[in-house]
C-alpha cells in the first residue's frame, strides 16, 4: 500500500518556502520566448581568452582532473590563487591550509554560511543583495538583517550608523559584497576601515564576496577587507574565475582565509559538491598567471561597454546610476512614468525587445527597490548597440 504524503505539511522545507523559481530563470525564459536581447542575467556572450580555453583542453587530453581532484582543489590552482592574492594585494596565504577551491562563488557562499552560522545567529548583509545570500542564510537557520544601500548623489551608499545599529548581541557574521552587485557600488577605504573596526570591536566574522575585484572603474579601487587591521584572521574572502575570465559555466571559485576558517568551510563544502571542475581548475591556474595587460584590457573593454549602455539608457529616459564596479547598471524607471520594476521588466520584452531584472528581488524591503531595474553590459558591443536602439522606443 502506497503511503500518501500528508497535505498538512508542504513538501518544501519551510526555510526555503519564500524562495521560488529565481527571477533570472523567469526573465531568461521570457527572453527566449520573445526573441529579446537578454541584459538580465550576468553572463558574457563570448568566451574568455583562447589560451585559457586551450589550457582546459590540454588538461582533458592529458588526463588531469578527469577523475576526482583533491578535496581542497588541485595544488596548481591553490598555489596560483595564493600568488594572485600576494601579487595584487600583498596578502600572504598558505596554499595548503588557507585556500579552498569551490564550485563557483555560489558554493563558497553556501559552504561558508552553513559552516559558520547556527540557528538563531544573525547575519548582517547589505541590500540589495545577490539572491543566494538570503537562501543560504535561511538554509543555515540564521536570521538575515538587511542594511540598505540608498541612492545618494548618483550612486548607492552605505549608512555606517545604520550598519552599527544593525549589530546586536546575536550577530555572528557580516556578509559584505564589494564591488557590489547589483548597484555597482565599490566601498571606499573609509567605509571599509569602519567595517573592520566594527568587526573587531564586536568580535564578528566576516564573509566578503569579491568576485568583481578586477572590474572597478574611474577612480574606484578594490581593497580587500582582509588587508585591514585585525581582519585577516576573521575574514573569509571569496573569489571566482567566472567573472574575471568569462568562463562562467566552469564554476570555479575559491576562498582564502585563516586555517581554522578554511577547515570549517571545507567541512561543509565536502558534503555539497565534494569536488568539481577538475580539468578547469588547471586552466584557471594558468589564467590567474596572465600578465597585468590582460586584466587592464578586460577592465577597459567593460568600461567602454558601461559607458555605451549608460548613455543609451539615459537617452531612453532612465535615471542611470553609473557603476564604479561590476558589469551591471542600476536604473530608476520613475522618469519614464513607471514605479513597479516587476511590471516594467515583464512588459519590457514586448515593448522594446530587451530583458532586464527588477532590483526589488534583491531586497527584503521590496518597496525600497521597487523603482529600480538592473541591466548587464557584459555583452558584445554590437548587442549593446542593438539594445540601445531598441530602448529608444521608450522615449
Amino acid at each position: 500500500m502506497t503511503r500518501m504524503t500528508s497535505s498538512a505539511r508542504p513538501l518544501l522545507n519551510r526555510r526555503l518556502a519564500e524562495f521560488g523559481t529565481t527571477i533570472f530563470a523567469e526573465m531568461s525564459a521570457l527572453a527566449l520566448r520573445t526573441g529579446s536581447i537578454n541584459l538580465g542575467q550576468g553572463f558574457p556572450d563570448t568566451d574568455g581568452p583562447e589560451e585559457v580555453r586551450e589550457a582546459a583542453v590540454r588538461a582533458l587530453r592529458d588526463g588531469r582532473g578527469n577523475q576526482y581532484p583533491p578535496g581542497p582543489g588541485v595544488p596548481e590552482l591553490r598555489t596560483a590563487i595564493a600568488a594572485h592574492q600576494e601579487r595584487r594585494y600583498g596578502l600572504s596565504y598558505d596554499p595548503d591550509t588557507e585556500v579552498l577551491v569551490t564550485a563557483g562563488a555560489t558554493e563558497a557562499i553556501a559552504a561558508a554560511l552553513l559552516a559558520l552560522v547556527e540557528p538563531g545567529d544573525e547575519v548582517v548583509a547589505f541590500e540589495p543583495y545577490y539572491d543566494s545570500y538570503a537562501a543560504c542564510i535561511a538554509m543555515a537557520g540564521g536570521t538575515r538583517v538587511p542594511v540598505t544601500l540608498r541612492p545618494h548623489e548618483g550612486s548607492f551608499r552605505l549608512d555606517l550608523d545604520e550598519l552599527r545599529a544593525a549589530v546586536t548581541d546575536r550577530t555572528r557574521l557580516l556578509l559584505i559584497n564589494t564591488p557590489h552587485n547589483p548597484t555597482g557600488t565599490v566601498l571606499t577605504r573609509e567605509e571599509l576601515t569602519a567595517i573592520a573596526e566594527l568587526a573587531v570591536e564586536r568580535d564578528l566574522l566576516v564573509v566578503t564576496d569579491e568576485v568583481y575585484e578586477h572590474l572597478v572603474f574611474d577612480e574606484a579601487e578594490h581593497l580587500p577587507l582582509a588587508t585591514f587591521p585585525g581582519m585577516r584572521e576573521r575574514t573569509v574572502t571569496i573569489g571566482s574565475a567566472g567573472k574575471t575570465f568569462s568562463f562562467t559555466g566552469w564554476k570555479v571559485g575559491w576562498i582564502t582565509a585563516a586555517p581554522g576558517l578554511v577547515s570549517a568551510v571545507r567541512s561543509a563544502k565536502q558534503f555539497l559538491t565534494y569536488v568539481s571542475s577538475g580539468p578547469f581548475q588547471y586552466a584557471v591556474a594558468e589564467a590567474l598567471a596572465l600578465p597585468d595587460s590582460y586584466f587592464t584590457a578586460f577592465r577597459e573593454d567593460m568600461l567602454a561597454k558601461r559607458d555605451l549602455l549608460a548613455t543609451g539608457l539615459a537617452d531612453a529616459g532612465f535615471k542611470v546610476f553609473k557603476p564604479a564596479g561590476t558589469y551591471f547598471i542600476t536604473t530608476d524607471i520613475r522618469p519614464l512614468g513607471e514605479n513597479d520594476g516587476f511590471a516594467f521588466c515583464r512588459a519590457l520584452p514586448e515593448r522594446a525587445g530587451v530583458v532586464a531584472i527588477p532590483n526589488a528581488v534583491f531586497y527584503d524591503h521590496r518597496e525600497a527597490g521597487a523603482p529600480f531595474v538592473r541591466f548587464a553590459f557584459c555583452k558584445q558591443t554590437g548587442v549593446l548597440e542593438e539594445a540601445v536602439g531598441r530602448l529608444k522606443q521608450l522615449g
